[in-house]
């Protein structure tokens, strides 16, 4: 093992393997698994995670493509199941870059498998999209809906999940692969909460607009068939998501068998409604400009979840639109205030003579 990485106590519980856990989903999830009893260890390479997301368990900085590191951590660990989070999620980076994806998205997850399977390690809930399906026939979708996505990041997670299909033939290898619509919202503690670079999620671009800290929110086409012309979503708070992956995990390690199951609320919500659950939240108007359709962007993503809740027992319980924009917005707050406090401490640093006072 790495001199900087943390070694395990004698006694502890069940350790989960979470690739990806310093980022937005992954670090929900890691939290919800230690108050669920298991203890996350988390592997990441800190490209867009954030160390400070990390407060659960032990972190070990590093790669996918690292097999050897892989299979060091699950030893000195002695790791029991894997949730999977480590990947590219942009879908616009993806069509310009589809090699980046391939490579970190499917190279290095065949990687993490090869390593599960030579370590003995039978179980993976894996983060996959709904970016899987495409362009959809029929709404809402099922999980018996084709899977023909339209962009690289899409296929590379459908290629994960064909390979977990293969493996968990020929080797016994347990999986769920998880197919997520639009992750939303943070922690209702307040502890941790979405924060990425480049920001490309509605509700905090929205957020962002409405405080003046962007000229504007874009709208990408307003002449959608739906109820207001702008493209309707299904938005799921990170909470639920993290829920699911816990049960998903608990699943597994009740033997059962490997399956594929949709997370979303089955309700939709369009960009006009969301900007106006934003508007209402925090008391300020969005700006808006209004801009031709995306190529690709189908008019209405919205999941029928039901067989989660028939197989798993899950039930969305923080997903209503306006939850979701208080809990980001909360988070907004949060951070701005860590954010002061560290700016008013380094001021008091830089100037001769001033003393910080409790």
């Amino acid at each position: 093992m790495n001199k900087d990485t943390p070694s395990p106590t004698r006694l502890s519980p069940v350790r989960i393997l979470v690739t990806g856990g310093a980022g937005y989903i992954g670090s929900h999830t890691a939290k919800l698994l230690a108050r669920s009893g298991f203890e996350p260890v988390v592997l990441d390479n800190l490209s867009t995670g954030h160390r400070w997301a990390v407060k659960w368990g032990p972190m070990i900085e590093g790669d996918l493509a690292d097999g050897r590191l892989i299979r060091e951590v699950i030893a000195a660990y002695k790791v029991r199941a894997v949730i999977h989070f480590a990947a590219s999620a942009y879908v616009g980076e993806s069509m310009k870059s589809p090699r980046k994806y391939f490579r970190n998205n499917v190279a290095n997850a065949l990687n993490l498998l090869e390593s599960l399977i030579d370590m003995g390690v039978g179980y993976v809930v894996f983060s996959s999209t709904c970016s899987t399906y495409g362009i959809p026939r029929k709404v809402p979708i099922s999980e018996s809906h084709f899977q023909d996505p339209i962009n690289p990041y899409g296929e590379s997670k459908r290629m994960v999940e064909r390979l977990l299909h293969w493996y968990g033939t020929a080797y016994g290898l347990r999986w769920m692969a998880l197919r997520y619509f639009n992750a939303a919202g943070a922690d209702p503690d307040g502890e941790i909460g979405e924060e990425h670079d480049p920001e490309t999620h509605l509700i905090p671009i929205a957020i962002e607009a409405a405080l003046g800290e962007r000229p504007s929110v874009e709208v990408y086409g307003t002449d959608y068939p739906t109820p207001d012309g702008t493209a309707v979503r299904d938005y799921i708070h990170v909470t639920d998501l993290a829920e699911a992956h816990v049960l998903a995990l608990r699943y597994l390690m009740a033997e059962e068998d490997s399956i594929a199951l949709n997370l979303g609320t089955g309700r939709g919500h369009s960009v006009r409604e969301v900007m106006a659950a934003v508007e209402l939240v925090i008391g300020r108007p969005v700006p808006v400009r209004e801009a031709a359709r995306r190529l690709g962007d189908p008019p209405a993503l919205v999941a029928n979840a039901t067989k989660a809740g028939r197989i798993l027992g899950w039930k969305p319980r923080h997903s209503s639109l306006e939850r979701i924009v208080e809990t980001a917005w909360r988070w907004r707050q949060t951070r701005a205030a860590a954010a002061s406090l560290t700016d008013a401490g380094s001021a008091l640093e830089e100037t001769p003579g001033t003393e910080a006072r409790a």
